[in-house]
């Protein structure tokens, strides 16, 4: 049987429900402290994040600390049974410490110093910072870490960003001494040569700047790391200020898709996994689109660690800061929710509890509105979820397996958008990704997002869409897991450099070309409207049957050679029709795939299907979904967890498989046909596959 991880935190080990509460906004106001805990009693609310820009009511002076204000807070959910994250509160610093410490303020690329303002304006390398930050979170941790109503820390909030101060170029420097030892080998790496760019000193060695080095793609890469790894040292340095207090309390910190830093280094840092959500729901008559990417994110803010995360924040209505603030139509909120759950999320939390009455967030959506009562629509969505949620809490810590994987690495990432080549208008490399998960999500083919530094020993089949930066370890993992009877899928544009952005030498995809049994020779950008076609290749022992005719290309076509790949498709347009666009190779006991072109949704559709088929990879239903409907799989100890989610815009009909499912809420029976109206979100429980399998009836 599958066993549940344990709760991430013993005082609430249910599914949590909350929001990001700022009662220092409303210190004037004792009375809505009392009608604040009604109202998340009234909404089901079991948890708050608390803090998280409270520095400067914290400490209003230098080393003056008011706790007195934070005291009553926690004290009352203490005896009301509500929980909190606290956090410490280094996403923005008082005007006291940039008007007498300007160093702890961040530097742009350009050199110049920022003002006071903003938030995450600060320097990770600053000592006098660093000091600072150690000094308030120590306070916390002393006067709060073994609170009762404390089940975590909030480190911060959204890390990101850089800093281009004379303290980070030393720190980089010295980053850079440590992983290249020498001037040589750095110069070696970097290619600098190109161009005469060569160093001869460490001095000369800066960051990038948009007035001085900017096309050394290594140097940029490297950056890039040197910032997450600033990032992350700064992130260890605020837990470590707080974890002595209290060893047994968690430590998070919420993430978001920023692109400058590289969110698995936290892995090992971070004792659970949380992330904000804030999609742009109803652009589109239908969502199933959007809800495949947020799905995306989900996968792959869960595989950071491979356990159930936290969803920190997202809204309970709208935004204040997409160009369109659209309202979330009615049973989206739930829908949305429940996504999160499903694809592996302990917990549902918004921002924020009550509205700001002032400043740039004061229209941003919240659980109480400025009409600071319980009869909206936007409250009754939160308290009917929290119903929901209060009767679901039997899937907190339960596992999401997966037998797929999607390859994504952020360094890849940065070096695909930094490359200057085939189509400088856009290579699109996270939609590509998303896209190949998106033919699985429609099919209810759970996966994982994975990097090339996990393992991949448990999984079916692996998708490394435009694997650009590939090394020589990175292509044997990929060989051995083919060898041993994994199912492989590479794209275009894959195998091309190595960790340092170095071009492979002796073909295209370097260390992928054994595994994929070709050699791309050249690669073609297409126009925005320029198209070409590829014709499935009749017969064959590698054809799949639901590949057939012809299917359109655009964007990117690959000349590549078959070596020892079977051809399974070729191009129907230009001078190189009817030359090699769709291949398999066989090696060991696997399959690796290639697509040479950028190809659309029908093909993926068609694509995914026969290979969930021929790699032995289980979809959580065995029958059927409708366009825009996905079924996702969380594994309890005694049962699974079925989550029936329509994206689609409309009515759907469904026919459930051969199993015996439950409403996983009302414990009721549930018909072999369903109705899944608008937006509906449908959980549904059966009997485990180990109780299955041991014989047991379904």
């Amino acid at each position: 049987m599958t066993k549940p991880f344990p709760p991430i935190s013993p005082k609430l080990p249910v599914l949590m429900h909350g929001a990001d509460y700022n009662p220092d906004q409303w210190l004037d106001r004792p009375d809505i402290l009392d009608e604040d805990i009604r109202l998340m009693k009234l909404a089901g609310c079991n948890v708050m994040a608390v803090g998280i820009f409270s520095w400067a009511s914290l400490e209003p002076e230098e080393g003056v600390y008011r706790f007195d204000w934070l005291d009553r807070v926690l004290d009352r959910f203490a005896q009301e049974g509500i929980y909190a994250w606290l956090a410490t509160p280094s996403g923005a610093r008082p005007a006291w410490m940039s008007a007498k410490y300007p160093e702890v303020l961040r530097t742009e690329a350009n050199r110049v110093r920022n003002l006071h303002g903003m938030r995450h304006n600060h320097c990770w390398s600053s000592p006098v910072y660093r000091e600072k930050t150690a000094k308030i979170n120590s306070r916390l941790a002393e006067r709060y870490a073994r609170h009762p109503a404390v089940i975590g820390w909030h480190i911060s909030n959204e890390y990101g960003g850089d800093c281009h101060c004379e303290y980070c170029q030393s720190s980089f420097r010295e980053w850079l001494k440590e992983r290249y030892g020498s001037l040589e080998a750095l110069n070696a790496a970097w290619w600098t040569s190109f161009w005469a760019h060569t160093y001869t000193d460490w001095s000369q060695v800066e960051s990038p700047a948009p007035h001085g080095e900017n096309m050394v793609h290594g140097q940029n890469l490297d950056w890039r790391r040197f910032v997450t790894h600033q990032t992350v040292d700064f992130c260890r340095h605020e837990i470590e200020a707080v974890r002595g207090a209290n060893p047994e309390l968690p430590a998070t910190t919420n993430m978001h898709m920023i692109e400058g830093v590289d969110y698995r280094k936290f892995a090992d840092l971070l004792d659970v996994i949380s992330w904000d959500a804030y999609p742009t729901w109803h652009e589109h008559t239908s969502d199933a689109a959007l809800a495949a990417s947020v799905a995306f994110y989900h996968d792959l803010f869960r595989s950071i660690k491979h356990r159930p995360f936290l969803l920190m924040e997202s809204t309970p209505s709208l935004t204040n800061w997409q160009a369109v603030s659209k309202l979330k139509r009615p049973g989206m909120h739930r829908l949305s929710s429940l996504q999160a759950i499903a694809h592996g999320s302990d917990s549902v939390q918004y921002f924020q509890w009550r509205k700001s009455r002032g400043s740039s967030e004061k229209f941003h959506g919240a659980v109480v509105d400025h009409a600071g009562h319980d009869h909206t629509r936007v409250f009754g969505d939160a308290a009917d979820l929290g119903r929901s949620l209060g009767s679901l809490s039997g899937i907190a810590g339960a596992p999401t397996p997966a037998e797929t994987a999607i390859l994504f690495d952020w360094d890849n990432r940065w070096a695909v958008k930094d490359a200057q080549g085939p189509r400088n208008s856009g290579l699109h490399y996270e939609e590509t990704a998303m896209e190949h998960h998106r033919a699985l999500w429609e099919r209810g083919v759970p996966a994982d997002v994975i990097g090339s530094g996990d393992s991949f020993d448990d999984y079916r089949l692996i998708v490394a869409p435009m694997l650009y930066l590939c090394s020589e370890d990175t292509g044997r993992k990929l060989e051995a897991f083919v060898e041993r009877g994994g199912t492989l899928v590479t794209t275009y544009w894959s195998g091309v450099v190595d960790e340092h952005d170095l071009c492979h030498l002796g073909g295209f995809p370097g260390p992928l070309r054994r595994t994929l049994g070709i050699w791309a020779e050249e690669i073609e950008g297409l126009y925005d409207y320029d198209r070409n076609g590829v014709s499935i290749v009749p017969g064959g022992s590698g054809r799949l049957p639901e590949l057939s005719g012809a299917y359109e290309a655009r964007e990117i076509c690959e000349l590549i050679h078959a070596e020892t790949a079977e051809v399974l498709g070729v191009y129907t347009e230009d001078f190189y029709a009817d030359r090699p666009a769709l291949t398999v190779n066989r090696l060991g006991e696997g399959s690796a795939y290639h697509l040479a072109t950028r190809l659309g949704e029908d093909f993926l559709n068609d694509f995914y299907a026969g290979l969930i088929r021929t790699s032995g990879v289980k979809p959580v239903l065995g029958s059927e979904l409708p366009p825009g409907v996905t079924a996702q799989l969380r594994r309890g100890e005694e049962q699974d967890y079925v989550f029936l989610l329509n994206f689609s815009g409309e009515e759907r009909q469904l026919e459930l498989d051969g199993h015996s499912y439950t409403d996983a809420e009302t414990g009721e029976p549930v018909p072999k046909k369903l109705t899944l109206p608008v937006n509906a979100a449908v959980v549904l429980s059966r009997r485990t596959n180990a109780e299955r399998e041991s014989g047991q009836p379904a």
